[in-house]
């Protein structure tokens, strides 16, 4: 049967063409002013009638509409939609919630690998070094270099991210752990609760953080797990600034045991520039590019059709989080 769709985020004639031509038969409804990184967009009236949203809905307007059936999230991350309330009233409506999560999983699992890499071969450090072949610098870089081969990683918040990059670094034959809420039993290797975090936080060489924004996981990473942590670990967080408590961290590097910190998010961002973080010599950061490729906006509307050919065939959304 034809959808009511409401496409809440901008896009160029390209794109729109793509939409069109894959939803042909559908009605979508553009609104005058959509969403964008910067604003949540104006809601339309006509955004009440429509069954389907792919975006980033306000959720004040999805509590307010008694027609919506399916919420297609536009991003990997959900934090908006992930509440206790949110998650009951959907399901008291029978709406269904997917993210994006596989249109991003290999973007950000590359970034994880590319973090792990460059702390291997101590690439900051030799890229802006000219020290001469057998100087004590040249050395010392030489030195510190620790191939990733036969180390330990615990990964935190085994999603498809995480699943994609355990699959990357199996030709290093690591010793792979996994930290899940709720264990599926497909993971492949072990996977530790709340119960014995600490003790795999206390025996893993490198500590992946893709945890998610929430109420569970503020400030997660707090003083008392980095405490935990094996000395001369490094950590790395592609997942959420806020599930990081920065002070905690700072104090980390400065005193053990981190040997690095690889971050691609931050709270807030960008960080202030007198933040202590910056001042860190063994503290990277990008900002927040991690899930970026060329083409990422056309893979994002592709999955989304992908997703409404199963919702008309009447089979299991991917990436369903509701």
């Amino acid at each position: 049967m034809p959808h009511k769709i409401y496409i809440d985020f901008a896009l160029n004639p390209e794109l729109l063409d793509r939409l069109q031509k894959g939803t042909t038969g559908h009605e979508l409804v553009i609104p005058a002013k959509p969403a964008s990184v910067l604003s949540l967009g104006e809601i339309e009236p006509a955004f009440y009638d429509c069954d389907i949203v792919f975006g980033q809905p306000q959720t004040d307007a999805v509590e307010k509409s008694a027609s919506l059936k399916w919420i297609q999230v536009s991003s990997s991350g959900i934090t908006r939609y992930d509440t206790p309330a949110f998650r009951q009233l959907m399901e008291e409506r029978g709406v269904q919630v997917s993210n994006s999560a596989h249109v991003y999983n290999e973007a950000c699992a590359d970034h994880a690998l590319s973090f792990m890499l460059a702390q291997s071969r101590q690439l900051p450090q030799a890229l802006a070094s000219r020290a001469p072949n057998g100087s004590e610098e040249w050395l010392a870089i030489r030195r510190c270099g620790i191939p990733l081969r036969g180390q330990s990683v615990l990964i935190l918040g085994f999603g498809a991210i995480g699943r994609r990059l355990a699959e990357l670094l199996a030709p290093f034959d690591m010793q792979l752990t996994a930290y899940r809420r709720s264990p599926r039993g497909d993971e492949g290797m072990p996977v530790v609760s709340e119960s014995n975090l600490h003790e795999a936080l206390a025996a893993a060489d490198h500590v992946v953080n893709i945890l998610p924004d929430s109420a569970a996981t503020q400030h997660f990473f707090n003083a008392e797990r980095f405490a935990q942590l094996k000395p001369g670990s490094v950590f790395y967080n592609i997942g959420r600034g806020t599930t990081v408590d920065q002070d905690a961290l700072v104090h980390a590097l400065q005193n053990g045991p981190l040997r690095e910190a690889w971050l691609d998010v931050t709270d807030p961002e960008p960080l202030p520039d007198e933040h202590a973080l910056w001042q860190q010599p063994n503290c990277f950061i990008t900002p927040h590019t991690a899930g970026g490729f060329s083409g990422e906006t056309t893979a994002c509307i592709d999955h989304f059709l992908k997703n409404l050919a199963r919702y008309d065939a009447g089979q299991p959304l991917d990436n369903r989080v509701i």
